[in-house]
Parts: structure tokens; sequence; C-alpha cells
């Protein structure tokens, strides 16, 4: 079986994954739609825990398909389907955040000039610049264009909300088609597969992270702000994460050991970024992106479903671009 693997062209094996991956989904939806029928509504906690499993296979369709998509029609393509994400997930959360007339220019600044330009110098493959133009430049540039908007009114503030949103929703998933078009020396063709290791570290991680906080509670660590984060799920989320980055090692340009460490730092950024984004959740009062399943963008709990993503891409590219000095 290996041998038929490797003898396969990176296309097609990279195809392979996206067959798997989607019968894996086809697979849940069905056990989701059978779980669906037979709840009779009197088990609250179960008919809440269906919903739930139900709209994160629906979110996971729509990233899969943006995945093969994008894998489909080139980097390219997926540079511009990563860029609308981007746009959906900071629209989500300027929406739920207060703004003045006064961040009209900012606002206009920060969708159609940073957010394009952005991913403009990751399709141009300008990564020095990717790295530092937004908390270099526009940090610096927010606060000029609100101060010349001549309202002080909450100033820092204001500013600070925004370059936050910029920072997670437009830098944190810009990295993500970044890892597309790294240069590895004999992986052409396959970097579709760091994207998969990427995403499913961080996933299983936090995935076994909230089983382990239901299997074995304790007090929270930070009850204000999660009542499920404890040091003990989070280490166990930890090592299951970099065991599976382990034994993934063989789809990346990485050893096994190299794997694991590359795992266990993606684990740790997505983890402690998800409890950001719920502090952030819990000062706005909200207990979702979506507001409370209500669409705001057109694309409801969007930023639930990347939050993770958006703080371990940014980590997990440059530990990688700078161990193999890409």
């Amino acid at each position: 079986m290996s041998s038929f693997l490797r003898n396969l062209s990176p296309s097609h094996q990279v195809g392979l994954l996206f067959v798997m991956v989607f019968g894996l989904l086809i697979a849940a939806s069905i056990a989701a739609l059978v779980m669906s029928l037979r709840d009779n509504g009197e088990d609250e906690i179960r008919t809440q825990d269906i919903k739930e499993f139900s709209s994160l296979l629906n979110t996971s369709w729509i990233m899969c398909t943006v995945f093969w998509i994008g894998w489909a029609l080139g980097e390219t393509v997926a540079t511009l389907l990563f860029a609308l994400v981007a746009f959906f997930a900071l629209r989500e959360f300027i929406t739920l955040s207060p703004t003045r007339r006064g961040d009209h220019r900012s606002l206009v600044l920060a969708f159609f000039g940073v957010l394009p330009a952005q991913f403009w110098l990751v399709m141009t493959e300008r990564f020095d610049l990717v790295t530092v133009f937004i908390p270099v430049y526009v940090f610096l540039a927010i606060p000029v264009v609100s101060a010349l908007a001549n309202d002080p009114q909450r100033f820092l503030e204001r500013n600070a909300k925004l370059q936050w949103g910029i920072m997670v929703c437009v830098y944190g998933i810009s990295h993500v088609p970044a890892l597309l078009l790294l240069d590895f020396p004999g992986y052409g063709g396959k970097n579709a597969f760091l994207v998969f290791f990427l995403v499913f570290v961080v996933q299983t991680g936090m995935l076994v992270q909230h089983l382990a906080a239901r299997k074995w509670p304790r007090p929270p660590t930070a009850p204000q702000v999660s009542q499920s984060f404890h040091w003990s799920s989070w280490l166990i989320g930890l090592a299951v994460g970099g065991f599976v980055g382990g034994l993934m090692s063989g789809l990346t340009p990485f050893k096994p050991g190299q794997a694991v460490a590359m795992a266990l730092t993606a684990c740790v950024a997505g983890s402690l970024g998800h409890l950001v984004m719920k502090a952030l959740k819990r000062d706005r009062g909200i207990t979702n992106w979506g507001s409370e399943g209500r669409s705001v963008t057109g694309a409801s709990g969007l930023l639930d479903r990347v939050d993770a993503l958006c703080f371990a891409a940014p980590v997990f590219f440059h530990s990688v671009r700078w161990y193999f000095g890409l």
C-alpha cells in the first residue's frame, strides 16, 4: 500500500487525500442525520450537542470545499478564496464590536486596502513583507487615519479593537495559503499536505482537550473566560496532537521528531488563541461570533470555526520557514 502511494504523482496523492476527507465527512453527516432522526427533544443537552455537531459539520464542509477548490484551481485561486474568508471573518469581528463615525475611514482602509494588499504580498511570495506589513506599517497607519477623522473619543480602545481584528482575521488567515507557496526541496506539488497537517493536528488537539475536560472535569483555570479550560485537559490535548503529528510525518517534509515539534507548536498556538478569542467574546457579552446563531455576515459563526487557525497558522508558517531556512 505504501509503495502504491509513493508511486502516485503529487497531484494524485493530494486528490486521494481529499477523497478520504470527503468520505469521512459524508459518513459523519449520515451519522448526524441518524442522531437527529432519533432525537425526540426530551434531552436538551443531547439536542444541543447534536446541533453543535451539525453546525461543526456544515462549517467543515464549507472549509474543505474551499480547500479543494483552491487546490484544484491553483495557488492563486486558493489565495483569493482565503482572502474572501478573511473578509467575512473581519466583518463578523467588526459587526459585533461598537464603532463610531470617526472609524469609517479606518474601516475602509482595513477592508479595501490592508486586506487585499496582505494577500497580494502572499500571492507574490514576498514573505518578508508579509511578516511585517501589518504588525509594523498598518499598525502605525490605522491610528493616523483615525486621528485625521477628528474624533478622539475612546480613541485608544477603538483603534486597538480594529488593529486586533486585522491581526487575527487578516494576518492570521493569510498565512494559510502562504503554506501552499513554500518551496521545499523535493516536495513540489504536495504543499496541500502541509495545510492538511496544520488543520488536522490543531483540530485534533482541541477536540481531545474538549473531550478530556468533559471526561475528567477539574476546576477551570480561567472560569470567567472558559468553564472547560484547565491545564490537565490542555496537556492531554497537546500530547495527542503532537502524537498525531508524528504519525502524519510521512505526508510532510518533516522527519518524525520534527513533525512532533511542529505539531506541538501549532497546537499550543491554536488552543491558547482559541482561549483568547473566548475572552474577547466574554468582553462583548456574546456566546459565539454569529450572534447566537443569527447570521450577520452570510457566514454565521465563521470566526468560531477558524479562530484557532488564525493563531496557529502564522506561528506554524514562520516556525517552518525559520527552521528550514526557506
